[in-house]
């Protein structure tokens, strides 16, 4: 119930205009979100890489309404590619979502700018991951994806083992050996098209896992669940010759002390790190994803 309540609330515009000019949301919202300005986010970035972990970079925005924003949000993205290209102590790749470069508008548009962007990256040295988003852009989004990804390799998918969908879609990714983040999905559906109960969501994610892990894709295991994870090492050791091939992912904020703790442990580590001024919807469904979250706000708000 609370998972929908939230979910509801961060698509509801009006409130989003509201809380974004209110100065101690935007100080809550630090926790997860790394600044509004590249400066702020490149010293995170340069502390995360301090600590032994590698970042994946987001410029929060989303379903952009015209051509032109999702060219300038193109260009804003190989404006970021550019500064990681000069410097020294920040290392990152990029996370885009394909509403922000104008799927919604048009399949071909995003593919023309998703294509700038591998491109660009590609001459960097540098990776750019497609997130993914609500369960009506899946099918172009893959297309886009499966486009472009006989040229450029150095771009990845990511997967959601909440929509029933999903295992069909893996198989097919592992069957190419694209790159794959799992996660679990933090977008509202009907159940027609995704799981509801939790024990069937981590039921999807565990066999996905087992499908990637045996095929020749690599594999971000995108979790902050224990068993989840504790799974994702067990494959690990079992699949032996594939550990550089697979690494974790986590959000920025959110169990940092299991963080560290994996990079002890020796495993790959990779934070999703968002910054800018569109942080309210991303902040609300990190709320909804997990209790916990919420529970840091509730704290912060009464002084704990």
């Amino acid at each position: 119930m609370l998972r929908s309540v939230l979910l509801y609330l961060s698509e509801q515009k009006r409130l989003q205009d509201f809380v974004l000019g209110w100065k101690f949301a935007r100080k809550l919202s630090r926790r997860f979100v790394a600044g509004e300005t590249l400066d702020e986010a490149i010293a995170v970035v340069r502390t995360l890489n301090a600590r032994g972990m590698d970042v994946t970079f987001d410029h929060l925005g989303e379903s952009v309404a015209s051509e032109a924003q999702a060219d300038d949000a193109t260009d804003d993205y190989i404006r970021i590619l550019d500064r990681l290209a000069a410097e020294s102590e920040a290392k990152a790749t990029i996370s885009i979502k394909p509403t922000q470069i104008g799927l919604a508008i048009d399949r071909d548009l995003c593919l023309r700018n998703m294509r700038r962007l591998a491109e660009a990256a590609r001459a960097q040295g540098n990776f750019v991951r497609m997130d993914m988003e609500a369960s009506c852009y899946v099918d172009a989004t893959l297309s886009v994806f499966y486009e472009l990804f006989d040229e450029y390799k150095n771009i990845g998918a990511v997967i959601q083992s909440y929509l029933r969908r999903s295992e069909e879609d893996v198989r097919e990714l592992a069957r190419r050996a694209a790159p794959v983040r799992l996660c679990k999905g933090a977008y509202k559906e009907p159940a027609t098209l995704a799981f509801r109960k939790r024990r069937e969501i981590d039921g999807s994610y565990l066999r996905l896992l087992e499908i990637l892990m045996a095929s020749q894709s690599p594999v971000a295991i995108a979790t902050h669940d224990d068993l989840m994870i504790d799974v994702g090492k067990r494959l690990i050791r079992e699949h032996g010759e594939r550990e550089s091939h697979v690494e974790f992912q986590m959000l920025y904020g959110v169990r940092r002390d299991l963080q560290a703790r994996l990079v002890e442990e020796g495993y790959g580590m990779r934070i999703y790190v968002p910054y800018g001024n569109e942080w309210y919807p991303y902040f609300m469904r990190r709320m909804a994803e997990r209790p916990a979250n919420l529970l840091f706000v509730l704290r912060a708000l009464v002084g704990k």
